[in-house]
């Protein structure tokens, strides 16, 4: 079992319903339990048939039972599938030891579309995102599914890139494992494919292990 940088170590998944942020922790506390953890993962969901907020806790511990909340100010990692959700999870949950990886790609809700409303400045909210958090990495998870053939894989982009932190609760063949459970055939490859280029996006960023 790999000892936990943290312990209880607190991890928060944040993005926009129908972008994959339930089946991402579902694949991570999967993961995390298969190595011997004990883990708590809950989901909090906004309007997500309308694209709201979603936003999951997974909490991991090697000696006990946790709670699924995670307390204010106390991630050690924020894993962002939206820019502006990723801020607004680092306002909340952000300390001096956190760590986000996000896709700094927006998606906009339908009031910006229709012009009734205004996204906020990109560049300031990534900066703010850098400010809160002890290190940030962007991560063009959606950009990598879609040129590996299914955008939906944005969730499997970003697990990649997490697995290969120096300091991630496991490595890039636990959660691997995990995937060849849940998926097969030409859906297996295409996510393999997925969560090597999430693993090339971070070592290129010379965060990777």
């Amino acid at each position: 079992m790999k000892k936990l940088s943290y312990d209880p170590l607190n991890i928060v998944i944040c993005g926009i319903g129908g972008q994959g942020n339930v089946l991402a922790s579902e694949v991570l506390g999967s993961a995390m339990n298969d190595l011997g953890f004990h883990v708590a993962v809950g989901e909090t969901y906004g309007a997500s048939q309308r694209g709201g907020s979603v936003m999951s806790h997974v909490r991991v511990s090697a000696a006990r039972e946790l709670g699924v909340l995670i307390p204010a100010g106390e991630a050690h990692f924020i894993i962002g599938f939206e820019p502006l959700e990723t801020l607004r999870i680092a306002r909340l949950y952000a300390g001096t030891k956190t760590r986000a990886i996000y896709d700094p790609r927006p998606v906009y809700p339908q009031g910006v579309l229709r012009g009734a409303q205004s996204y906020p400045d990109l560049s300031a909210l990534r900066e703010e995102i850098r400010a809160l958090c002890a290190e940030a990495w962007e991560i063009p998870a959606a950009e990598i599914a879609l040129d590996c053939g299914d955008a939906r894989a944005a969730n499997i982009a970003l697990l990649g890139a997490f697995s290969c932190l120096p300091d991630a609760p496991l490595g890039k063949a636990d959660l691997a494992e995990i995937l060849k459970q849940r998926f097969h055939g030409s859906v297996l490859d295409m996510n393999e494919r997925v969560f090597a280029r999430g693993c090339v996006a971070l070592a290129g960023k010379g965060a990777a292990q």
